[in-house]
């Protein structure tokens, strides 16, 4: 299954829809997923898929403010750790738990910050903030091998100019889901992401 660098962000989704919305997701090609844990029950849902989809996909928890919580969530199965801030106790407890470290930085120093602690990349939030002109500025004095995946105020229409300007990736909120979607509307919706994605990574 072709791996591609977007991470559908599912905020707000109750553990008897995981399965449903999950599936869903892996099935337009979708295969790293994270459910923030200011959702319901939210190991609930990430054990669930984890259990269902870990052999082909990434499944993991977003909003990781704590060390303990980073724990909790590979409890639960869970190889992902998304935060919306740059804690190193937080990313140096999740890679040494053998997890993915994505934490949320927007500037020069909160990014050298979040690699020197170990991240296994950078979560650029929110994106809109930096702008495409801003993440061509940082990307010319950051390591080149680092990863920067764009999140907030990001959509396929631009997929192409964000990539251009050094992106790596996107995590997709409420564009792809909120609570009240049916799993049929999150289908339809990431069939077009995946081709939009598709096209701007097309080499």
């Amino acid at each position: 299954m072709t791996h591609r660098s977007l991470i559908a962000i599912l905020r707000g989704l109750a553990p008897d829809e995981a399965l449903e919305v999950g599936e869903a997701l892996v099935d337009a090609g979708i295969t790293t997923i994270e459910v923030p844990l200011n959702s319901p029950d939210p190991l609930r849902s990430i054990d669930a898929m984890a259990t269902r989809f870990g052999d082909h996909a990434i499944i993991g928890a977003g909003t990781v403010l704590t060390a303990e919580d980073a724990r909790a969530v590979a409890g639960a199965g869970g190889r992902l750790i998304v935060s919306p801030n740059v804690d190193a106790d937080v990313i140096r407890t999740t890679v040494d738990l053998g997890l993915e470290s994505w934490p949320g930085a927007l500037t020069p120093s909160e990014c050298f910050a979040a690699l020197k602690a170990g991240a296994t990349g950078l979560k650029i939030f929110p994106a809109f903030q930096m702008g495409i002109e801003g993440l061509k500025a940082v990307r010319a004095v950051l390591p080149p091998e680092a990863r920067m995946y764009m999140v907030g105020g990001v959509g396929p229409s631009d997929f192409a100019a964000w990539r251009a300007a050094g992106a790596d990736g996107f995590g997709i909120g409420s564009a792809l889901y909120k609570p009240g979607r049916s799993a049929a509307d999150v289908s339809k919706v990431a069939v077009e992401m995946v081709a939009a994605y598709d096209a701007a990574f097309d080499d």
